[in-house]
C-alpha cells in the first residue's frame, strides 16, 4: 500500500489529466445524446467512466492494468445491455455469453473507439501547447454545433473551457514541479495558501459568467449572414442531418428542449385513423419546463409491460364519467416513433400487425403513454403498420367543474412536479396571469379565462417574428415581446400561466384530428369514420388536472377547437367576454427537433449550489481581504473626517491610539489627567518590563505629537512594525510577571 501510495503521490498529474479529459469527454456525450441510442450513450459513458477511475486509481503502466481495464470493459458492456433490454440471457452461462456475444454488435464498436480515442488523447496531450490544441479542437466543432444546429451546446462549451483551465493550471505546477524541486516541497507543506487563492480565481469567473447580462447580438455568425444576403431563410441542421430552423418542415419531433424558430408546412402522410370519435391523437407529455423548452422526464414514471387485451392501469378519476372509443390506425410513413398514438386515455391494445409486439411495448400509466421500445443492431427499425386501440375518453362535466373549488379538488395539496416553475421565472408572467385570472373562483373558470385570454390577445403564425425578443424565458418572450406564434407558444404558455396560479398542468404533444376521408373500404364499425393525419397535422396542447376529475385537455392555441366530449357548455359564471370567432382549424407543426437537454439541465439543483459556493469563496475572500487591510481602511476613513490624506505624524498619532485601546483590552487603562509617559511609568509597577517595551512606540508619538521635526516614512513603517510585533506577543496582564513582551528596538 506504501508503494502504491509513493507511486500515486508522484504520478499525480497523469491522474489529474484523466479527470478534465473525461470531462471534456462528457460533454460530447450531451451532444450525442440526440443521435445516438440511450443504450449506447450508457455504455460509452460507463466505459469511460471506469477506465478514467482505473486509470486514476494505477497511473503506472502494467499489463495487470490493461486487463482490467479489458475485464472492466466487458462488465460494463454486458450490465448495460441487460439493463436496457438489449438482450434477456436465458439458460447457463454458455448460453448467456453467447446471447452476450450476439448482442453486443454495433455496440462493440462504439464503446472500443471511445476507449481507444481516450487512451490516445492522455498520452498525446501531456504539455501545453498540446492542451490548447486540443481545447480548440473541442470548442470550435462544438461552437458551431450550437450555432447550426438546434442542439444547445454553449453550457458544454463553458464546461470544456473550465477543464482546460484547470488542465493548464495542473500542466503548470507539474513543470514547476521537475524545474524547481525544492519550492514544489515548500508548496506541498503549506498548500492552502495557493488552493484559497485559486479558489477565488475559479469563483471570481463562475460569478462573472453567471452575472453577465443577456445582450442581443449585433453580429450574426457567418452562415446566417451569408444566407440573409442571399434572401433565403436561415436554417441549420439537426443531429439527424436534416434542415432545421425558420425554412424547417412541420413534424412530429421528439426533443423539446429549446422550442422557438419557424417551420414550413409539410403534408407528407403520416397516418389514417378510423374511429369511433374524432380526437387529438396524443403522443408524449412533459412536465418540467427549463426557460427554453421542456425536459424530457424520461425518468419520472413506472413502465409498466403491455399484454394484448389486457387492461391498462389508469391514473384515478373516479368522477370522470369516459366513453369508449375504438381507433385503428394505418402508418403511412416507414419513419418510427417512440409512442403509439391514441385518444386519451388509451385502455387497451387490441391488436398490433407485428409479432409478439406487444413485447416491444410499456406502458406508462402516470402520463397515459404507450411506449414502442426501439432495438438497435437488428436490422432496419421497426414500427407497427397497422394496430387497433380502445380508449376511454373523458367526458367534461364543466359545470360540476366549474362549481369545484381548488380546496375540494386539491384537499392534500398538489403533486408539486405539475406546478414546477424554473428558478428565476418571470414574475411579470405570474402578475399577468393573476390579473386574468382574477375574476375565476374556481381553477376550472380560472384555467377558462387563461385559455380565452391567449386566444383572443395573441396571433397565430408559423413564422413568429423573432427579432422581437427580448428575454431569455420562451413563454415571457412569447407573452410579452413576440405575441405571435404556433401551438408550442400557446400550449407552453397556458401550462406555465396555470401553474403559476397553483394549477397544475402539464404539456402535451401529438397530432390535431386531420382531414376525413371518403375512401373507406372497411369499417369495423357504422359509426367510424376515417382520418388523414399528415405531418401538419403535428400539435401540442395542455392538460390541466383536477383532482377527482383527472387530467382535462385544454386547447390554447387561437384558430384549433379541441374536439372533446362534454356535459354541458363552458362555465356561464366565468366573467369573460365571448370568444372571437375561431379561424378555420389549420395544420399546425410540433416546433423543429430541439436540442438534447444537457445533464446540468437535469440536475439543476447543482447549479445554484455552484453559484452560492463561489459567492461564499469570493465574500470571506472579501472579508479577509479587509481584516488585512484594516489599517488602510482606518486611516482612509480617517482621512475622510479630516479632509484630506493623512500625514505620516498623524497616522503615528493615530496608530498609538489603536494601540492603546489594544491596551486597555488587556487591563493598562490610561487616565485622563495622564500624559502617556506617565501611564507607561505606572504601567511598569504592574508589568515588570512594560517601560521598555513600550519605549520605541512612545519616543515616536512624542516625536509626532509634540516635536517640530517632521516624521519620515521610515519611522512610520517602523511604528507598524513595533505596534503589530507587540499585539502578537503580548500575553496578557500578567503582574509583576517575567513572561513579559520585551522591546523590540
Amino acid at each position: 500500500m506504501k508503494k502504491w501510495a509513493e507511486s500515486f503521490k508522484s504520478s499525480w498529474y497523469t491522474a489529474v489529466s484523466t479527470v478534465w479529459l473525461l470531462i471534456i469527454a462528457i460533454q460530447w456525450l450531451t451532444y450525442t445524446r440526440t443521435i445516438w441510442f440511450d443504450e449506447t450513450n450508457a455504455l460509452v459513458l460507463g466505459v469511460l467512466t471506469a477506465i478514467a477511475v482505473i486509470h486514476v486509481l494505477l497511473p503506472r503502466f502494467s499489463w495487470f492494468r490493461l486487463g482490467l481495464k479489458a475485464a472492466t470493459f466487458v462488465v460494463v458492456m454486458y450490465a448495460t445491455l441487460k439493463r436496457y433490454d438489449v438482450f434477456e440471457p436465458e439458460g447457463g452461462w454458455a448460453s448467456a455469453l453467447e446471447q452476450f456475444a450476439e448482442a453486443m454488435f454495433p455496440y462493440v464498436w462504439f464503446a472500443l473507439l471511445a476507449w481507444l480515442l481516450f487512451e490516445f488523447c492522455i498520452r498525446a496531450v501531456n504539455s501545453q501547447r498540446r492542451i490548447l490544441v486540443f481545447a480548440f479542437l473541442n470548442i470550435v466543432p462544438m461552437a458551431a454545433l450550437d450555432s447550426f444546429t438546434v442542439v444547445s451546446l454553449w453550457k458544454q462549451v463553458a464546461w470544456i473551457v473550465f477543464a482546460t483551465m484547470g488542465w493548464l493550471v495542473c500542466d503548470h505546477f507539474q513543470r514547476f514541479q521537475s524545474r524547481f524541486p525544492r519550492g514544489w516541497k515548500a508548496i506541498r507543506r503549506n498548500p492552502f495558501k495557493l488552493l484559497i487563492n485559486t479558489a477565488v480565481v475559479f469563483s471570481l469567473v463562475i460569478l462573472a459568467g453567471v452575472n453577465m447580462p443577456f445582450v442581443q447580438p449585433v453580429l450574426t455568425d457567418p452562415y446566417t449572414a451569408w444566407r440573409q444576403m442571399q434572401g433565403t431563410s436561415n436554417v441549420a441542421f439537426n443531429a439527424s442531418g436534416l434542415l432545421q430552423g425558420q425554412a424547417s418542415a412541420s413534424g412530429y419531433s421528439r426533443e423539446d428542449g429549446q422550442l422557438g424558430g419557424g417551420f414550413n408546412f409539410d403534408y407528407t402522410p403520416v397516418m389514417t385513423v378510423e374511429t369511433t370519435e374524432r380526437s387529438y391523437w396524443r403522443g408524449e407529455t412533459r412536465m418540467t419546463y427549463t426557460g427554453s423548452g421542456w425536459d424530457s422526464d424520461s425518468g419520472w414514471g413506472a413502465l409498466e409491460n403491455v399484454i394484448r387485451e389486457q387492461k391498462l392501469e389508469r391514473e384515478a378519476a373516479p368522477l370522470m364519467p369516459t366513453k369508449t372509443i375504438r381507433q385503428r390506425v394505418t402508418m403511412q410513413s416507414d419513419s418510427t416513433y417512440p409512442v403509439l398514438f391514441g385518444a386519451y386515455s388509451i385502455d387497451r391494445l387490441e391488436s398490433v400487425d407485428i409479432e409478439n409486439g406487444e413485447a416491444r411495448m410499456q406502458w406508462k400509466p402516470e402520463q397515459g403513454e404507450l411506449h414502442w421500445q426501439e432495438r438497435a443492431g437488428r436490422g432496419a427499425k421497426v414500427y407497427p403498420k397497422t394496430y387497433t386501440i380502445t380508449s376511454e375518453v373523458p367526458v367534461i362535466p364543466t359545470e360540476k367543474l366549474g362549481a369545484a373549488t381548488f380546496e375540494e379538488l386539491y384537499p392534500d395539496g398538489v403533486d408539486p412536479r405539475y406546478v414546477q416553475v424554473p428558478r428565476g421565472f418571470p414574475q411579470r408572467v405570474t402578475d399577468l396571469a393573476s390579473q386574468v385570472t382574477e375574476k375565476g373562483q374556481t381553477p376550472y373558470e380560472k384555467v377558462y379565462l387563461l385559455q380565452q385570454y391567449l386566444q383572443q390577445n395573441y396571433l397565430y403564425t408559423n413564422n413568429p417574428p423573432l427579432s422581437r425578443r427580448q428575454s431569455d424565458d420562451f413563454v415571457e418572450s412569447f407573452l410579452f415581446d413576440i405575441k405571435e406564434g404556433y401551438c408550442d407558444y400557446f400550449s407552453t404558455a397556458m401550462v406555465m400561466m396555470a401553474r403559476s396560479q397553483g394549477i397544475p398542468a402539464r404539456w402535451v404533444k401529438g397530432y390535431s384530428p386531420g382531414n376525413p376521408s371518403s375512401d373507406m373500404p372497411e369499417r369495423f364499425s357504422e359509426n367510424s369514420l376515417e382520418y388523414e393525419v399528415t405531418n401538419a397535422n403535428a400539435h401540442s396542447w395542455a392538460e390541466v388536472y383536477f383532482g377527482d376529475y383527472g387530467w382535462v385537455p385544454v386547447e390554447a392555441t387561437r384558430g384549433f377547437s379541441m374536439p372533446l366530449l362534454q356535459e354541458s357548455a363552458a362555465p356561464a359564471d366565468a366573467d369573460v367576454t365571448e370568444q372571437q370567432e375561431q379561424q378555420p382549424e389549420q395544420p399546425e407543426e410540433e416546433v423543429e427537433e430541439a436540442a438534447a437537454v444537457s445533464p446540468q439541465d437535469k440536475d439543476s439543483n447543482l447549479v445554484p449550489i455552484i453559484v452560492a459556493s463561489a459567492a461564499a469563496v469570493v465574500a470571506a475572500w472579501g472579508v479577509y481581504l479587509m481584516w488585512v487591510r484594516r489599517r488602510s481602511i482606518y486611516f482612509f476613513l480617517m482621512g475622510l473626517r479630516m479632509g484630506g490624506p493623512l500625514t505620516a505624524d498623524q497616522k503615528i498619532v493615530l496608530e498609538t491610539e489603536r494601540f492603546l485601546r489594544f491596551l486597555k483590552r488587556k487591563g493598562l487603562k490610561r487616565e485622563a489627567h495622564e500624559t502617556l509617559r506617565e501611564s507607561v511609568a505606572r504601567w511598569d509597577k504592574k508589568v515588570t518590563g512594560a517601560e521598555a517595551a513600550l519605549a520605541p512606540i512612545l519616543m515616536l508619538f512624542e516625536k509626532a505629537r509634540y516635536s517640530p521635526e517632521r516624521i519620515t516614512e521610515a519611522e512610520w513603517t517602523e511604528m507598524q512594525r513595533l505596534s503589530s510585533d507587540l499585539k502578537k506577543s503580548w500575553k496578557g496582564y500578567y503582574p509583576v510577571s517575567p513572561n513579559l513582551p520585551q522591546s523590540h528596538s
